[in-house]
């Protein structure tokens, strides 16, 4: 027997973005929630992520609006002392079970583990086989549009021959027998996550391959602060450099002359621009793998060699163990109006910070009618992949921070939640840097968007960027 839930949304994804949006939906509304995944529990991927995951970034960026990750405060010892907490996946899973409790107490979102949507309005439960549906006044929340996908459940993109260790990234604080090489396959994040752990368990450098099919550009960590004027002036110079530029490459190097952007070996060009952040220690490692392996992606791995997509084969030791680090992670599917007549599909608004996006989302739902204008205020950004796709999110990531700022209850909401990186709190204080880049944000933003627009219409109709 099917049941009709008496609600007024129903959250598909109980990931980062659906949680951040429903709690910001339920603070600002009488709401009736129905949140859904297709998982035990709600934190979605960070449920299944590699034990030694940290966020890349500072903790207060991340979560729901209505709470804190972490205590808001600075690193005390260690190689980051001085910077922002970065929550581990312990702390992170163990929030966003908080989060759902207070969600829950307000009698108003009802959670349904393991289970699935069907792309309408029914809801099937693994486990019980139990169905659920949701009336037709019920709005339909994608909350999975962007769900990355991670190594420990997807397979690797490449064949596996007979007698090779090949692992996800899962598996490496569970291994029982040492081999006398590491592969480490992926050129994101994970992989550099991957790299420092073994070298942080006493691996030696020279015992890392690391195939790099892109080398990649990341954010200098240091500038992505929950500190205002840390973070403006990151921002200052960023559209300053891209104002001044006369290519994407020129932008990102003059990115990398103000400390903004990293690269790991600065003889090659990178590619790949998702630009996670980065610790300049964890720099200073990475620099020390020099058995880099840059021939495109792997084919199939064999007993003693790696086969490439260019036909060469790579030679590796018989018992080398294989990392598998290559999950696509973040997703780029067409960008489509956040509400749309059938559903609210959540997708980043400002550039990058996708917790405040959904939350932004959840808050203009809860507070205008008109889906016309709640979409002229939050129009979709993208996430960055090559060079081309960065400047574009910036573009359309600044446009939408304009347009939503403007509105004088966005701007007092946005400025109480942590989840902004540009808020300014009661008690900010004025300082001279903070005048500098305010004023230098006022001169270069708008012919640094005019010029951005200029060098990504160019990388469209120029040769594709691989």
């Amino acid at each position: 027997m099917t049941r009709t839930l008496d609600v007024d949304y129903l959250v598909v994804g109980a990931g980062a973005m659906g949680m951040a949006f429903t709690d910001a939906l339920i603070d600002h509304s009488d709401a009736r929630v129905a949140l859904v995944d297709r998982r035990h529990g709600v934190g979605g991927h960070w449920l299944e992520a590699y034990p030694f995951v940290q966020l890349h970034q500072s903790s207060a960026f991340y979560g729901v609006p209505s709470t804190l990750l972490g205590g808001g405060q600075l690193q005390q010892h260690g190689p980051e002392a001085g910077l922002q907490e970065r929550a581990t996946q312990a702390e992170i899973t163990a929030y966003y079970a908080r989060a759902l409790d207070r969600m829950r107490e307000t009698g108003r979102v009802d959670f349904f583990p393991n289970s699935d949507h069907d792309g309408d309005r029914t809801v099937v439960s693994r486990i019980s086989g139990a169905t659920f549906r949701v009336p037709e006044t019920c709005r339909i929340v994608n909350a999975h549009y962007l769900a990355p996908s991670i190594p420990a459940e997807v397979p690797p993109p490449f064949g596996v021959g007979d007698g090779v260790r090949v692992v996800p990234v899962n598996d490496l604080a569970r291994l029982e027998e040492t081999p006398s090489q590491y592969i480490v396959v992926g050129s994101g994040k994970t992989a550099t996550d991957a790299c420092i752990w073994l070298m942080a368990r006493g691996v030696d450098p020279d015992a890392i391959c690391w195939v790099r099919p892109r080398d990649p550009w990341m954010f200098n960590r240091a500038l992505v602060q929950p500190d205002l004027t840390i973070f403006l002036g990151m921002a200052a110079d960023l559209m300053q450099s891209a104002a001044a530029s006369t290519s994407l490459e020129d932008l990102f190097l003059r990115l990398e002359e103000h400390d903004i952007m990293l690269r790991v070996d600065r003889s090659v060009m990178p590619t790949m621009a998702k630009a996670p952040t980065l610790a300049t220690w964890e720099l200073d490692l990475l620099r020390t793998i020099e058995d880099v392996v840059r021939r495109g992606h792997i084919t199939s791995v064999g007993r003693g060699k790696l086969e490439m997509i260019e036909g060469t084969t790579i030679g590796i030791a018989d018992d080398a163990l294989v990392v598998h680090c290559a999950a696509d992670g973040l997703k780029y599917p067409p960008l489509v109006p956040v509400w749309r007549p059938r559903d609210i599909t959540l997708q980043p608004v400002r550039a990058g910070f996708p917790c405040f996006g959904a939350a932004l989302v959840g808050y203009v739902e809860a507070t205008r009618a008109d889906d016309d204008e709640k979409n002229r205020l939050c129009p979709p950004s993208n996430y960055g992949d090559s060079m081309a796709q960065w400047a574009e999110m910036n573009v359309r990531g600044t446009r939408a921070t304009l347009s939503f700022s403007a509105e004088k209850d966005i701007k007092q909401w946005a400025d109480g939640v942590a989840l902004n990186p540009t808020r300014v709190t009661p008690d900010q204080p004025s300082s001279a840097a903070l005048d500098d880049a305010r004023a230098r944000l006022a001169t270069h933003t708008r012919p640094a968007l005019e010029r951005l627009d200029a060098l990504v219409r160019g990388a469209r109709s120029g040769p594709r960027e691989k």
